[in-house]
Order: C-alpha cells, then sequence, then structure tokens
C-alpha cells in the first residue's frame, strides 16, 4: 500500500509519500515562520493562503522523487484536526480533490494520532503498548497508547500548552518567533539557580500540568531589570528548567502509574535538549526506554500523516465524498471509533 499524506493544520504545509512495505519515500515541508515571526505568532489568515500556494508543488515534488504517479497510489490521507480550521479545510478540500480527481479512497487523520505514531518511521519504532507524551505549541498531554486507536488521555494542560508557554515568554524576553528554540539558545547563557521559577501543580498528586503562571512569573522577573544579556539569559533559563522538570517529573509518575517501560516523546517541544536528557535520566532509573522521531518529524509533517493514513487505510478505513475538518477534536473519540 502507497499513501501521499497532506498537512496543513497550523503554520506548516507538509506533504509525503509513505509505502507500507518500503517505508518512507519522499518527504516536503515548507514552513511559514519566516511569514508569521513580524507578528510574533501564527496568523490563520495568511497560514491559509500560504497553504493554497504551496500543496500542489510539493505535491508535484513528492510524487517525482518517489518515483511515483497517482495509478501508484493507494490513497489520499489529510489532517482533518485539530488545529486552525481554515487551514485545516485549504488541505482537506485539497485532499478531498485530489482522492476525487483520482479515483482513490481518502482518509480523515487526527494531527495528534500522526504524532504519537512518529516513532515508527524509525528504525528501531516502538511496540505497543507504551506511554506517550505529546507536548507541542498546541498541545501537552500524557497519554496510555494500548494500540492503533487505543488511547487513554492520563493527564493534559488545564490552560496553556507548553509550547505555547515557550513562545510567550520568548516574546516578554523580545526573542524571535518560534520560542521554544529561542529561549533554549539563551538559555545556554544563563546560570541555573540565579532565578528560580515555581514547578506547576507538582506539589499535588495526579497528571495534569498548567503553564499560564509560568508567563506571568516572567513577567514578575523582568520588572525592575536591566535588558542586559545576561540577565534575560538567567531568566530564560530559570523558565526552561521549571518547563522541563515539570514535564520530567509528571511523566515519571505517569511510568510508574502505568507500569509502561515504553516512553514515546512527540511534538515540536520533544526537541528540546534539556529536556530530553531529564527524560533520559529518568528512564535510566525506571529501566524504560525512550522513544523520539527525528528532529525532523518532532513539528508538523507530512511523513505522520501518510503513515498514519496508510495503517488507517490497511484497515479498510476511508471517506465519503463529504469535506469536513475539526478545530477541536478530542483524542480519546478515536478509540471509541477503533472498538
Amino acid at each position: 500500500m502507497r499513501v501521499i499524506g497532506v498537512e496543513t493544520s497550523c503554520d506548516e504545509t507538509a506533504v509525503a509519500v509513505y509505502d507500507r512495505t518500503r517505508g518512507l519515500l519522499s518527504h516536503r515541508l515548507y514552513s511559514q515562520v519566516s511569514l508569521h515571526r513580524p507578528y510574533g505568532g501564527v496568523v490563520p489568515e495568511l497560514a491559509s493562503r500560504d497553504h493554497v500556494r504551496r500543496l500542489l508543488p510539493l505535491v508535484q515534488q513528492c510524487l517525482e522523487e518517489s518515483g511515483s504517479s497517482p495509478a501508484d497510489l493507494d490513497g489520499i490521507a489529510y489532517t482533518a484536526g485539530p488545529g486552525l480550521i481554515g487551514a485545516l479545510l485549504v488541505g482537506a478540500g485539497f485532499a478531498r480533490s485530489l482522492a476525487y480527481a483520482w479515483g482513490k479512497p481518502a482518509v480523515a487523520v487526527h494531527h495528534l494520532e500522526g504524532h504519537l505514531l512518529a516513532p515508527l518511521l524509525e528504525a528501531d519504532p516502538p511496540a505497543f503498548p507504551f506511554l506517550a507524551l505529546l507536548v507541542s505549541g498546541g498541545h501537552t498531554q500524557l497519554i496510555d497508547v494500548a494500540g492503533l486507536a487505543r488511547y487513554r488521555i492520563l493527564g493534559e494542560t488545564l490552560d496553556d500548552a507548553a509550547g505555547e508557554a515557550f513562545d510567550k515568554t520568548a516574546q516578554l524576553l523580545g526573542l524571535p518567533y518560534p520560542g521554544g528554540p529561542a529561549i533554549a539558545a539563551l538559555a545556554e547563557q544563563g546560570h541555573s539557580g540565579r532565578v528560580v521559577f515555581p514547578r506547576p501543580m507538582l506539589d499535588r498528586p495526579g497528571l495534569e500540568f498548567s503553564f499560564s503562571g509560568l508567563k506571568t512569573a516572567a513577567l514578575v522577573a523582568l520588572r525592575g531589570r536591566e535588558p542586559d544579556e545576561p540577565g534575560r539569559a538567567d531568566i530564560a533559563r530559570g523558565f526552561e528548567e521549571a518547563v522541563v522538570e515539570t514535564l520530567a517529573e509528571k511523566t515519571r509518575r505517569a511510568l510508574l502509574a502505568t507500569g509502561h517501560r515504553r516512553v514515546v516523546v512527540a511534538g515540536g517541544v520533544g526537541a528540546n535538549q534539556r529536556l530530553r536528557g531529564r527524560l533520559a535520566a529518568i528512564a535510566r532509573a525506571t529501566g524504560a526506554r525512550l522513544y523520539f522521531p527525528r528532529a525532523e518529524f518532532c513539528t508538523d509533517n507530512g511523513a505522520m500523516i501518510a503513515l498514519a493514513g496508510c495503517l488507517r487505510l490497511s484497515r479498510g478505513e476511508h471517506q465519503g465524498l463529504a469535506l469536513g475538518a475539526r478545530a477541536q477534536w478530542d483524542l480519546a473519540e478515536l478509540t471509541a471509533q477503533g472498538d
């Protein structure tokens, strides 16, 4: 089975071709970071319009690189949610049009399921079941993954996602968008312990997260300070350490609660090196094994959508001609569909 995947949930336009026997054959991504950087975040209308411009050339490139023609494809997968509704509708409409024109089935993919399955693209993929830490600009969740379409949310953020907190704190520090890599780079110049931030919700049981208060703490830390580079670096270091310790400790609790010995870390924040180091220490202490997608597949990409679509098409799933996209889509609903 060979599937082309289309991802347009936010500010990356991505396409990939995945073959169930040969693996990933091609993938292309166009990032809109430079388009949105002047605004300090993603502007939905601009994102939607840019997806329209980029999709067809990316499809043509992927088909050529994979040595595929439309006749070689067994289906088209597309991200149907969650995400920015305008961006999702562009991708869904484009993918459904290709499916109709080429006479192929189309399958709607949940964006978060794509992230959860991204490590399966690697040479040494994790076996089911496993614990997943999904941490990105829009989501922060701990998920018990029993198998395809068998997901149980163990805990999630009550307000801001970790990546969103990085972006907003970066703005306070005068750093460019996206904020995660910018804060991580500045934090390397700072000193641990000079500015200490709270560790949200670690003083109580459970696996829920909360990161909105860290933005307020950063604002307070900046008051009365000269905008000198060393001071800003110490704040960046303290903020990053607080987010990392919170994510890592909650993951440790989830490991102990579930008894899993495999941990998948997915989403853009999963590329943070301090987080990876802290999770590696926890894995060694608990006898667990960590799995990360390669760096280019931590953020949004078409490869994970093509893979997820291939697995679902193999189960006989596909959509009719109706065009659908959902800005909000609970991952737990997939379990009900799978059952």
